[in-house]
């Protein structure tokens, strides 16, 4: 506390005192996200797609399938086991291409603008990613509501634990998307690597085929090759995807304990890393 002659004045702490422009830059992302008609036909269609093509078109072959010498069965149906999956799928690509925003505002001016403001590069970038991540679980709710048609039943604490899961990913997601977009200075750049690098991570997260980690080394070969066992385990994703099955459909793979906290360090690192980057003249 200082003091202004006799009067004490009580100093904010500098998250309290930037919070204002922290908010108005959040608000602009989703000003801009919610004009965005494409972006939001995709967070419905995308979801749709994989529900009734992916997961009711696979799901006959699913339960109880025998896999080389190895019975594999989980207490699900196939929509029900992807359907966290395809919550994950949503929420990582709004986030990742919520990023675009970064590379427009370099291009016309407009982050430059925000730069010579009083306001600090870390709450400039705080205030894009809580955007960003926003927008993404928005789009991850956008599949919550096609449970009933997934036969995933749900409780209000369900949702509510789920949704503060989803915002964590989205958080971290976002900020990957805006090292991409550090590094990737055009548009058509972006598209291309964010693609290379969605994929192949949604892909290896066990997201679409399950990995059961109480089979053996010798049984987990029949069903997939050893390297692509190494990737799956060490996705981040992996353990993200995992823990909305633990929340939405209460199935775990892994440890439930590994997911929350494979999030916060992938949301704290990339954040670290994009600040970092943003803090480059």
């Amino acid at each position: 506390m200082t003091y202004i002659g006799a009067t004490p004045v009580r100093r904010r702490i500098p998250v309290v005192r930037y919070m204002p422009g922290i908010g108005a830059i959040w608000l602009r992302e989703v000003k801009r996200a919610l004009r965005d008609r494409g972006q939001l036909i995709g967070g419905f269609s995308r979801p749709l797609l994989w529900v009734l093509i992916m997961g009711i078109g696979l799901n006959p072959y699913f339960r109880g399938e025998v896999y080389g010498e190895v019975r594999f069965v989980v207490p699900y149906t196939y929509v029900q086991f992807i359907f966290p999956a395809i919550i994950m799928l949503n929420i990582m690509y709004t986030s990742v291409q919520s990023a675009v925003s970064m590379i427009w505002d370099r291009e016309f001016g407009f982050l430059r603008e925000v730069l010579v403001s009083p306001l600090p590069r870390w709450a400039v970038l705080l205030g894009k990613i809580l955007g960003g991540a926003t927008i993404a679980t928005g789009h991850g709710c956008l599949v919550i509501l096609l449970a009933r048609f997934a036969n995933v039943p749900l409780s209000p604490g369900d949702v509510v634990v789920g949704i503060a899961f989803m915002f964590l990913a989205a958080f971290g997601l976002t900020a990957l998307g805006i090292v991409i977009a550090n590094r990737v200075r055009t548009f058509q750049g972006f598209g291309v690597f964010a693609n290379a690098v969605i994929l192949p991570l949604y892909f290896t997260s066990s997201s679409v085929f399950p990995l059961d980690p109480a089979l053996t080394r010798a049984q987990t070969a029949v069903l997939y090759p050893e390297w692509l066992v190494l990737l799956v385990r060490a996705n981040p994703l992996t353990y993200a995807v995992d823990s909305l099955r633990g929340i939405f459909i209460d199935f775990n793979q892994f440890d439930p304990s590994l997911g929350p906290l494979v999030a916060f360090c992938m949301a704290g690192g990339f954040f670290l890393v994009a600040l970092w980057d943003f803090r480059k003249p």
